[in-house]
Parts: C-alpha cells; sequence; structure tokens
C-alpha cells in the first residue's frame, strides 16, 4: 500500500513560541508536515517561493511586511491558487476589515489562534484541497452580510463576470452561499465531476484564486 500524500505547510508568526507551538501541533498530525517557518511577511514571500508548500498558515499582525503585504504579493508573483499555494490567515484579531481585505486578496481562509487544535488541522487540510476554511464566528458574518456594504458592484467586478456562462454564474452565485461541490452538484442536479469543472472554469475566468475569494466576489456582484 502506498504512503498517503503529505500535505506540506509553511508557518509564518513574528513570536516564535507561536511558529513552535503550530509547528508541532501540525507536525503531529498524520498527513502534515511543516516545510519551514518565517517571521514575517517578506520572509515569507521568500519562503513560499523556494519551498513551495501546500498551505501558508500566514499571522497578519507581523513588523516590517505584514500578512496581509504577503498575501498580495504571492498573488502579484503568481504563486496562490489550484495547483500552487494556498493560504489560511491566522490572527488573535476577529476584525471585520482583515476578513475582507483576506478573502479579496484570495486567502483560503481565516483563523483565530484560539481555534481548536481539530479546527486547526481541519482547515488545513480543507485549503490543501481547494476548499474555504474559516472560522464558525467569520462564516456567519459572511453569510449574515456584516462584513463593510457596498452600494453597487464595481465595473472592475462586473468586468470579471463577463465571460462566465450562466451555469458558471450559478455555481459561483452558490460558491458564495458557501455550498461544497457535492451540495452544487445536488442543487443543480449534475454530476459531482460537472461542478468541479465549472468552479474550475469560473475561478479561471473571474481570476479568483480560491473559492473563498470567489465568495466575497460573488456577495459583492450577484446578491
Amino acid at each position: 500500500m502506498s504512503e498517503p500524500e503529505q500535505i506540506s505547510v509553511l508557518v509564518v508568526d513574528d513570536e516564535p513560541i507561536i511558529r513552535a507551538g503550530l509547528s508541532a501541533i501540525l507536525d503531529s498530525q498524520a498527513g502534515l508536515t511543516v516545510v519551514g517557518t518565517a517571521d514575517d511577511g517578506e520572509a515569507a514571500v521568500e519562503a513560499c517561493a523556494r519551498l513551495r508548500p501546500d498551505v501558508l498558515l500566514l499571522d497578519i499582525r507581523m513588523p516590517r511586511r505584514n500578512g496581509l503585504w504577503a498575501l498580495a504579493e504571492l498573488g502579484r508573483r503568481g504563486l496562490l491558487g489550484p495547483g500552487r499555494s494556498h493560504v489560511l490567515m491566522l490572527t488573535t484579531f476577529d476584525l471585520d476589515e482583515y476578513v475582507d481585505d483576506a478573502l479579496a486578496a484570495g486567502a483560503s481562509g481565516f483563523l483565530l489562534k484560539n481555534s481548536a487544535y481539530e479546527e486547526l488541522t481541519g482547515a488545513v487540510r480543507a485549503a490543501a484541497a481547494g476548499h474555504s476554511a474559516l472560522s464558525p464566528a467569520v462564516t456567519r458574518r459572511i453569510i449574515e452580510g456584516h462584513l463593510h456594504a457596498r452600494q453597487r458592484p464595481s465595473d472592475q467586478e462586473l468586468a470579471r463576470l463577463a465571460d462566465l456562462t450562466e451555469r458558471e454564474r450559478d455555481v459561483l452565485r452558490l460558491v458564495g452561499d458557501g455550498l461544497s461541490n457535492a451540495e452544487i452538484a445536488d442543487r443543480l442536479v449534475v454530476s459531482l465531476h460537472t461542478v468541479k469543472t465549472h468552479v474550475s472554469r469560473m475561478l479561471t475566468k473571474t481570476g479568483c484564486q480560491s473559492r473563498a475569494q470567489a465568495a466575497v466576489l460573488a456577495r459583492d456582484t450577484l446578491s
């Protein structure tokens, strides 16, 4: 029997104790391995380019270059998205502007540092599989529309939808509602393979690097 594929993780936090603790937790789990650590955003980008981890666990508040800067730079360098790296933002601050900025920039999820071990490791596995991974509190706020209100979508946002087929718009809307691929398949009465194809094409056409980023786009343009 072949060995299960390992999920590689890069842990980024400016506090040595937190880096060590997170690394120990993740390394203790079957199928997860920490391939490196970094202590600020600039070091995180360089380590990601060198190590190409499946998942970055990236703190938001750090000196010098923070996590949001690093996330934007990773996107600019083409290091995020399917077949590349996925980012989970980690912070002690459950603040709306951080959530919105992180998801809009392509983060796959957003976790608080007081999350349970099981939630942390589950989120890493979900992100590696290309799924959204949000703490329940953050998910509730997004669904309830408590992130900063938008009066109308911008022309730039609407242009990202221009090439979508009607079915791909349906899929984007359902991703925005938080449905999994299996749930979307049930809702649209199509196969799981068909949904995966539609999701992949929708992400490519809209330029979204994660399902979470697509969900933000759906919320801002289709709600």
